[in-house]
C-alpha cells in the first residue's frame, strides 16, 4: 500500500486547498491518472495516482493541506483488509480459542463470556493508559513554530484545525488573542465606551447575517502576498499617449480574415507586445530585476512577457515565452490559449513562470483612462493599456480625429530613474505610431 502525499511543486508552494476528487473512495484507479486537482497560490494542480490499485480518500474536498500530509492511500484490497485489522478481535478470537480448550460442555457458558468481557475491559484499558503515555505529536511548519514562539505561545497548548490536527497561523494567533482577552477580562475592569458598545454593534449585525466573513482563497491568499512584496517597492509612474490610429487599421483590416482562416482573433496586444520588446532591447533596464540583498540590477536577455488576466477566483499573470522570437499570428494564437486556460482555471504552473516584464490590458475590460499599475515581482516595471478612444490629434498642423491609447509605466525607481522611464515610453509611442514597423511584423 502506497501514501499518496501533497509534494513540493515548485515555486516556494507550502500549502494547498484540495478543490475536488476527480475519483470516489473505493474506486479502482490507474497509475499517472488524474485523481485530483489541488489549488495552490499559483495554480490548479492535477495530481496523478503515483500507482494503480484501489483508492482510500483520506483528505477530503474543501480542506487545506500542507506538505507531506497524506491525501489518499493507494493499494490492493487485501493490503487495506489487513492493514485495518483491529487488534482487539485477534486478541478476543485467542482468548474464546483457549476458553473452548478448557472449558467441559457441562459448564456454564458464562465463564466463557465473562473472560472475553474481561479481556476486552483489559484491552481497552491498557490502551488507553498507553495512550494517555503517548505525547502528543505536534504537527506544524517551521514558520508557524517561529510565530508561536514570538507571540510566547506554548504550541503544546494549541489544537490544530488543519488535516491530521495540523497546527495552522490561525491557530496560533487565535490562541494568542484568546489568552490575551483572558487575562485582559480577568484583571481588568473597563467603564462601557464607544468601541466597546461599537463592538457590541458588530456582534449583533453579524448575528443578524448583515455581515459576512468570506475566506480567502489559495490565489487570493497569493495575491495579498504579492501585492504587500510589491508595495515595499519605492515605485514611480509615468503617463503619455500613443496615437494608435495606425495600429487601428491595420488590426481592422487584417483580423477577418486571420479570424476566418486560421481561427485566431487578432487584437492589438500582440502589436504591443513586440514594441515593447523592441523597447526593452533599446532599454535593458526594464527588462531585469532587482537582488535587494547584494544590490545587483540582474538583465535578462530574453523577453518573457507577462500579460496580468483576470479569473473566476482572482489575478493571474500567464506569460509569453521568448515573444521576440514569435510572430504577431503565434502571439495572438497564444493569448487566446492562454486566456481559455485562465478562465477554465486549468493554466499550469510552468505557463505563469519567469516573466521578465508584465502588460496589463485594461482596455480590454472597457474602461480606464490612466491609472497606477502594481508592478509584478520581481519584475522592475509595468505597463498599463488603456481603451483606445476617439480624440482630437494634430497632424501636420490640422487638428483631426485619431484612435488615441493612453498608458501607464509603473518602474521601481531603485533600478530605474524618470528619464529613463520617458525614454523607455518614447520607444513604445516611436514603434506603435509607424504603420512600416507594423506592416513589417
Amino acid at each position: 500500500m502506497k501514501e499518496l502525499k501533497f509534494v513540493d511543486v515548485g515555486e516556494g508552494i507550502t500549502e494547498g486547498h484540495i478543490q475536488k476528487w476527480l475519483v470516489k473512495n473505493g474506486d479502482i484507479v490507474k497509475e499517472d491518472q488524474s485523481i485530483v486537482q489541488i489549488e495552490t497560490d499559483k495554480a490548479v494542480v492535477n495530481i496523478p495516482a503515483p500507482i494503480s490499485g484501489v483508492i482510500k480518500i483520506n483528505a477530503p474536498e474543501k480542506t487545506d493541506v500542507h506538505i507531506g500530509d497524506v491525501l489518499a492511500y493507494i493499494g490492493t484490497a487485501d493490503e487495506f483488509k489487513s492493514s485495518f485489522t483491529k487488534p482487539a478481535g485477534n486478541i478476543i478470537n485467542a482468548v474464546k480459542e483457549q476458553a473452548s480448550k478448557i472449558i467441559t460442555p457441562n459448564q456454564n457458558k458464562t465463564a466463557l463470556d465473562a473472560s472475553i468481557k474481561n479481556t476486552k475491559g483489559n484491552f481497552q484499558s491498557s490502551q488507553q493508559i498507553s495512550q494517555s503515555q503517548v505525547p502528543k505529536e505536534i504537527i506544524a511548519a517551521p514558520s508557524v513554530r517561529k510565530l508561536a514562539r514570538s507571540l510566547n505561545v506554548d504550541i503544546n497548548k494549541i489544537i490544530g484545525t488543519g488535516p491530521n490536527s495540523r497546527i495552522l497561523e490561525n491557530d496560533v494567533k487565535n490562541f494568542a488573542n484568546s489568552s490575551t482577552t483572558s487575562n485582559i477580562s480577568s484583571t481588568t475592569s473597563f467603564p462601557t465606551s464607544t468601541s466597546a458598545s461599537t463592538s457590541a454593534s458588530s456582534v449583533q449585525n453579524e448575528s443578524n447575517n448583515l455581515i459576512e466573513r468570506v475566506l480567502m482563497s489559495q490565489t487570493r491568499k497569493a495575491i495579498a502576498r504579492n501585492m504587500e512584496e510589491s508595495w515595499k517597492m519605492p515605485r514611480a509612474v509615468h503617463m503619455d499617449k500613443i496615437n494608435a490610429t495606425a495600429l487601428w487599421n491595420i488590426v481592422a483590416k487584417e483580423k477577418p480574415h486571420l479570424e476566418k482562416d486560421k481561427g485566431v482573433k487578432l487584437t492589438f496586444l500582440p502589436f504591443i507586445i513586440k514594441a515593447t520588446i523592441e523597447a526593452l532591447k533599446e532599454n535593458p533596464n526594464f527588462n531585469a530585476s532587482y537582488d535587494r540583498d547584494n544590490q545587483v540590477i540582474i538583465r535578462k536577455k530574453y523577453y518573457n512577457i507577462g500579460l496580468a488576466a483576470e479569473s473566476p477566483d482572482g489575478l493571474k499573470v500567464a506569460v509569453v515565452k521568448d515573444a521576440d522570437k514569435k510572430s504577431i499570428i503565434s502571439i495572438a494564437a497564444e493569448i487566446q490559449e492562454l486566456h481559455k486556460k485562465t478562465l477554465n482555471n486549468t493554466i499550469t504552473l510552468n505557463e505563469m513562470r519567469d516573466s521578465t516584464f508584465t502588460i496589463t490590458n485594461i482596455g480590454s475590460l472597457g474602461g480606464g483612462y490612466f491609472s497606477v499599475p502594481m508592478i509584478n515581482p520581481p519584475n522592475v516595471a509595468i505597463l498599463g493599456i488603456h481603451l483606445i478612444r476617439d480624440e482630437p490629434i494634430v497632424v501636420d498642423g490640422k487638428i483631426q480625429v485619431g484612435k488615441v491609447l493612453p498608458f501607464s509605466l509603473s518602474f521601481d525607481h531603485r533600478v530605474v530613474d524618470g528619464a529613463e522611464a520617458v525614454l523607455f515610453g518614447n520607444a513604445i509611442i516611436k514603434y506603435i505610431e509607424d504603420p512600416d514597423f507594423l506592416e513589417m511584423l
